[in-house]
């Protein structure tokens, strides 16, 4: 077969349900308008951004492509005079930032390829769907049997998956969709088991799963083709939408919001269960599940895109289980899954987030039951059910199903242990993926309650408490060296000896008692300078044969020491300073 002789090399490394983040850093003015300067993050890792820069014409060339929406969206008017003042800029620059906070946290528009194109113009750069029509021209080669009708352009969420409507030359009422879509992040099969799983598809016969009429595929993508239904998805059927419609139109904001009645709700619920037991069971694995992957015939539902899991396509709703560590089998993938797609059959509109803290008024309490279960915080904290036990809950235990079609789905051994494998590696990244995003949250908590205003207060009063001990501290230790200083010069230890060619200070001479005790009153000493020094002072005096002071009213040419004028101060002072 020619199909795709020149294949792309390799799969799809990037992960296109990772979430965008933009921030507006700085506009700058030119001569006739402001350019924004953007900063764009894909995901949690800040060394995983890059700067954009963009006019008020392309936000708003932007926002007439999503008019398609339905969605009322904050862009700042439009102002022709007047709009390079500094004021009006920071305004519109708010307003701006505003507008790409809405769409980057809208969980159908963030992932829409205009949206994808405006903030990551180097990765979505190409025209995915003139891409996919080259490549089933080249699969045409070799069946000529096969003719494309129409594109059935952006019908699906998925922007490097294309649609398009096809036909049998020789049967040319009937209708047929041909998908094809790349490798993307989780293909861990090798290209041989890749290949043989995907032209085993046809092969597999299940009530409740949508029969695949033809599939093949080369090493770098898959082209399947399916009957066309002109009644849709179940999705279809909750949003009272047409199935050729765009993604946006259909489901971004449906005219009327109405749940399905509770047969129906248990019923399809029931079905889409047992389809899942079916191929856990089977050991392949699924991790797909949400209301547009599922098609209604009928009052039966049957499950679309097992293709998915083995081109290694990343989940719709991959963006909310990675948020939660106990949600890391593909199991529980789709067990959480199947409660996005009950709370939409019931309530006819998606949660507004994940977890649920309070459910709205259902049709039965055993609705709310299984919608805890899976979608509850206690339920995303700890874990979910299995599909065993959903089947076990009063809500589909007593549905009884009227099919006769037997399951067939024969997976050689060999190819059994390929699933396993891959299996594991697809969980092993949703693992490592919800590691970081934890570690991230607590390191963004931990600042977040550092800087908050309550802590910082805290920090300032213990800041004065520590600033008051250390002066009470300070001052204490001060004091103490203070008093030892006072206790050594009491005791002459350290005292230094007066040079005897100085003059006495008068200090030291009021100590000494030199030349005076006066007639009927004496000279008593205030001074407490160092007695050591006094005592040498004198000593050397003495030894120069200096004269005794004396005065009128005083007697004379008697020496007068320290012992004499005061008899407190031991007598072996005195003679150890002469002695110097």
């Amino acid at each position: 077969m020619a199909f795709m002789e020149k294949p792309p090399a390799g799969k799809v490394l990037l992960d296109d349900t990772v979430p965008l983040t933009a921030a507006i850093e700085a506009s700058q003015s030119l001569q006739s308008h402001t350019e924004y300067i953007i900063r764009v993050q894909r995901g949690i890792s800040v060394e995983n951004s890059w700067q954009i820069v963009r006019r008020y014409s392309d936000f708003d060339l932007l926002n007439n492509s999503l008019q398609i929406a339905g969605l009322s969206l904050p862009l700042p008017p439009k102002k022709l005079i007047g709009n390079m003042d500094r004021e009006f800029i920071a305004e519109r620059q708010k307003g701006l930032q505003n507008y790409l906070n809405v769409i980057t946290t809208n969980h159908i528009l963030s992932n829409c390829e205009l949206v994808k194109k405006f903030l990551d113009p180097n990765n979505y750069s190409a025209n995915y769907t003139e891409i996919a029509l080259q490549q089933v021209s080249m699969f045409f080669r070799s069946e000529p049997k096969w003719e494309v009708v129409e594109p059935l352009k952006d019908i699906g969420w998925r922007i490097r998956k294309k649609y398009f409507l096809m036909k049998i030359k020789n049967q040319p009422k009937e209708r047929l969709v041909l998908s094809w879509a790349d490798l993307g992040p989780d293909k861990y099969l090798s290209d041989k088991d890749f290949q043989c799983l995907i032209k085993l598809l046809p092969s597999c016969l299940h009530p409740y799963i949508y029969r695949v009429t033809f599939a093949t595929a080369n090493e770098s993508s898959a082209l399947l083709i399916r009957m066309f239904n002109e009644k849709g998805t179940l999705k279809d059927l909750i949003y009272k939408a047409k199935p050729k419609d765009p993604f946006l139109r259909k489901y971004c904001n449906p005219k009327k919001i109405q749940g399905l009645e509770l047969q129906q709700i248990k019923t399809y619920g029931r079905q889409i269960l047992e389809v899942l037991k079916f191929l856990h069971d089977k050991g392949f694995p699924y991790g797909h599940l949400h209301a547009s992957n599922v098609m209604l015939e009928g009052d039966t539902c049957r499950l679309l895109d097992l293709e998915n899991s083995l081109l290694g396509l990343p989940s719709f709703y991959r963006s909310y289980f990675a948020q939660f560590r106990k949600i890391n089998t593909l199991e529980s993938v789709d067990v959480h899954c199947f409660g996005h797609l009950l709370y939409e059959m019931t309530y006819g509109r998606p949660p507004d987030s994940v977890p649920v803290d309070s459910f709205p008024p259902a049709p039965s309490m055993a609705v709310v039951a299984v919608l805890e279960s899976t979608l509850s915080c206690e339920a995303c904290k700890n874990g979910m059910p299995t599909v065993s036990r959903l089947l076990q809950m009063p809500l589909f235990s007593d549905v009884l199903l009227t099919t006769s079609e037997k399951p067939q789905f024969k997976i050689p051994t060999k190819l059994k242990e390929a699933l396993r494998i891959a299996k594991e590696c697809i969980e092993k990244r949703l693992i490592e993926e919800q590691k970081q995003i934890h570690q991230h949250r607590r390191l963004t908590r931990a600042q977040s309650h550092h800087g908050s205003e309550e802590e910082r207060k805290k920090r300032k009063i213990l800041a004065r408490k520590k600033s008051k001990r250390s002066a009470v501290e300070n001052s204490e230790e001060h004091s103490a060296k203070y008093s030892n200083s006072n206790n050594s010069a009491g005791s002459g230890a350290s005292s230094p000896l007066t040079s005897p060619s100085s003059p006495t200070p008068p200090s030291t001479a009021a100590a000494l008692g030199l030349g005076k005790r006066c007639k009927g009153r004496d000279f008593h000493i205030t001074s407490t300078s160092s007695a050591s020094t006094s005592s040498s002072s004198l000593a050397s005096y003495e030894h120069r044969g200096a004269p005794t002071a004396s005065a009128p009213g005083c007697e004379r040419g008697e020496p007068r020491g320290l012992t004499q004028l005061h008899p407190e101060l031991p007598e072996r002072n005195f003679e150890e300073s002469r002695n110097l």
